[in-house]
């Protein structure tokens, strides 16, 4: 289950690797604007916030990926951070956050500590 629980975890990091992506380079182009169900206007607006968040997405993931060699306390951390702020997005922005970012992580860490 290790290399099910490792699977799901480079999951999560592949997917704050995209937020990056999309947070930093996209935030203000039509995907970006698609994804995140805003006018063009507000994009522009809040574009260096996005690119600030988007660097924390990649944070995340970057620590993620060091819990793989560095074991499974880092792992459990950066989860739980993961997790943290999929219930603080879902909660603060939209619902469809609790579902694209934390729930992926819940499933990790759950395999990780029950496994």
């Amino acid at each position: 289950m290790k290399l099910v629980s490792d699977i799901l975890i480079v999951i999560v990091a592949l997917l704050h690797l995209y937020f990056l992506y999309l947070e930093m380079f996209l935030w203000d182009k039509p995907r970006g604007m698609k994804s995140f169900r805003m006018t063009e206007e507000f994009a522009k607006q809040s574009k260096s916030l996005a690119m600030n968040q988007g660097l924390y997405n990649g944070f995340l993931a970057a620590g993620l990926i060091w819990g793989l060699f560095a074991g499974d306390a880092v792992k459990i951390f950066f989860l739980s951070c993961v997790i943290i702020a999929g219930i603080f997005g879902a909660y603060t922005v939209s619902k469809r956050i609790f579902y694209i970012q934390a729930v992926p992580a819940i499933l990790a860490l759950v395999i990780l500590l029950v496994f």
